[in-house]
């Protein structure tokens, strides 16, 4: 059986949750105080943080590849494209999206002293987003992929990061509705982070 060495309020622990709702397999989330975390995630991750999935001899610590091990492992639904000019798009995406946007999720969730700047930033690349939802259901078009997994943790927080997009924004804000309506992401979704949107 997978175990997921999972944070209660960590976004891109709730990538991998969402992930493992999605593919509707048998795992184990073992939920992770992170400002008293346990031992053990040092002995399993060098680096000391969650996400971790372990499954028999296998250690995995970083929520891209712990997706992508279980898109591969667990093929239905397929959640990154067939296709390897796709894949390679997709993946090419989901790095963009890590240095541009993901990269001030620290600086948001410790609310450090470049917190200002990081919403600024983040809202301005959301916002540029937008309109790629006027004419497409999902990031990578009809289907639902890892990259409206990656991004629906942050959609979720942004009042609690205190993100404010503007009026063209409306279609990302429609888009993320739709995302927070499926029965995986309600699934994966803690009793943390159902209280950052009230």
């Amino acid at each position: 059986m997978m175990n997921l060495y999972s944070g209660t309020t960590c976004p891109f622990s709730q990538r991998c949750r969402i992930v493992l709702y999605e593919k509707g397999m048998d795992f184990q989330i073992i939920d992770v105080d992170l400002f008293a975390k346990p031992e053990d995630i040092a002995m399993v991750n060098p680096y000391g943080r969650v996400p971790v999935l372990v499954e028999r001899d296998l250690i995995l610590y970083e929520p891209n590849i712990i997706n992508e091990y279980i898109d591969e492992r667990f093929p239905h639904p397929q959640l990154m494209p067939p296709d390897p000019i796709m894949r390679a798009r997709a993946r090419q995406l989901l790095m963009t999206m890590e240095r541009e946007v993901f990269a001030h999720v620290e600086a948001l969730e410790n609310a450090s002293g470049t917190v200002d700047r990081a919403r600024q930033t983040v809202r301005e690349r959301l916002t540029e987003m937008a309109p790629i939802f006027i004419k497409q259901k999902h990031m990578l078009g009809e289907d639902f992929s890892m990259l409206d997994v990656a991004i629906a943790p942050l959609l979720w927080r942004l009042g609690h990061y205190g993100i404010e997009l503007p009026k063209s924004a409306a279609p990302l804000m429609k888009y993320a509705e739709r995302i927070f309506s499926r029965q995986g992401f309600i699934d994966a979704l803690t009793p943390s982070e159902k209280a950052m949107r009230r």
